[in-house]
């Protein structure tokens, strides 16, 4: 993955981490017998100044949850 060997994506994707800890939105858990992992992915966004520079790199870690069966996941 590109971004991830730019620092200031890499730093935008460790502030996430962090505030997903932070908010205690984020368990890291062992997977059930018989269950399949759900899928997740990075969304990059680049938040712009009114002149059009790079004001911040916003990065969300975001769940795939199409991959998800009703009342198996």
């Amino acid at each position: 993955m590109e971004a991830a060997s730019y620092p200031g994506w890499t730093e935008a994707m460790e502030k996430e981490i962090q505030t997903l800890v932070e908010n205690e939105t984020w368990d890291i858990l062992s997977l059930y017998i018989g269950k399949k992992r759900i899928d997740c992915k990075w969304a990059y966004k680049v938040k712009p100044r009114v002149d059009g520079s790079v004001e911040r790199l916003k990065a969300r870690l975001v769940v795939r949850g199409f991959t998800q069966k009703a009342g198996i996941d």
